[in-house]
């Protein structure tokens, strides 16, 4: 059985990072606010984000026993919530259709699928396998997010959608939910993790390389997210470490089970 001692330490250390993870897009939703339109900003990443959060609530629900995992998740899901209906608020008309579909297709249409097949056709350990496994791919599309704000560093020469620090709590979190996962024994909660240990070095590294070039003028789109908040914003979540081990989010201000890090106890995570 795992130590108690090193299991609590890291799920609170865990819970900490990844909430704070999730509050990292708070300054580019102020700037929001403060502006009244979202600039361009993307949406996409808030909502896997809160995806991914009930995705690894479903699984610790169906696991039980995982309090850590279901309550830094829950508390991902309410705070994405409010960066989306806030998001709906400012956006033009075109940004809010395009939100709209986006979260009946995946946070509707996919969960309730995900929902009723694992439900329906599984049964015991087989269910928790599944469901899983599932939660593996989704927190790992999580952290493979912020490879177009990574590319958009490369092209522009530019740091200022990739904060530093995002950047590290993501990195950290997703250390402290591996750790967590392997205390725990529980794969699904470790291996997200070290994709997002990977990405977030990658990240930090191209902080350092570019944060004292000269911005290149870059084309930007014109659809609906045209920028993203940051490397938070795919938090996430996550920060899926509050998913699971620790998404999403990492912005400027996406958002990891996650990571998704581990969650609750990705993150989203433990």
């Amino acid at each position: 059985m795992a130590d108690l001692g090193a299991l609590y330490f890291f799920c609170f250390a865990g819970n900490v990072i990844s909430v704070m993870t999730f509050l990292a897009p708070i300054p580019t939703f102020y700037r929001i606010y403060k502006s009244k339109s979202t600039e361009g900003f993307q949406s996409a990443p808030y909502v896997v984000a809160l995806f991914s959060a009930m995705l690894w609530i479903f699984y610790t629900l169906i696991k039980s026993n995982e309090t850590f995992l279901i309550t830094i998740n829950a508390a991902g899901c309410v705070i994405e919530t409010i960066y989306i209906v806030m998001y709906f608020v400012y956006a033009p008309k075109k940004a809010k259709m395009f939100t709209a579909k986006i979260m009946l297709l995946l946070n509707v249409g996919v969960f309730g699928v995900i929902l009723l097949l694992t439900l329906l056709l599984f049964k015991g350990d087989k269910r928790v396998v599944m469901l899983g496994w599932i939660c593996v791919g989704f927190s790992i599309s999580v952290f493979v997010a912020p490879l177009s704000i990574m590319r958009r560093v490369i092209q522009t020469k530019s740091v200022e959608y990739m904060p530093f620090s995002l950047s590290l709590s993501l990195t950290l979190s997703a250390v402290v939910w591996f750790l967590y996962g392997l205390l725990i024994k529980d794969k699904y909660v470790a291996l997200p993790n070290v994709l997002g240990f990977t990405f977030g070095v990658v990240q930090m590294v191209l902080y350092v390389l570019y944060m004292n070039k000269t911005p290149v003028a870059v084309a930007e789109g014109k659809d609906a997210g045209g920028k993203l908040p940051s490397a938070a914003d795919e938090h996430v979540l996550v920060n899926i470490a509050k998913l699971s081990p620790a998404l999403p989010e990492g912005s400027s201000g996406v958002h990891h089970p996650d990571g998704g890090g581990g969650g609750s106890c990705h993150e989203l995570r433990c």
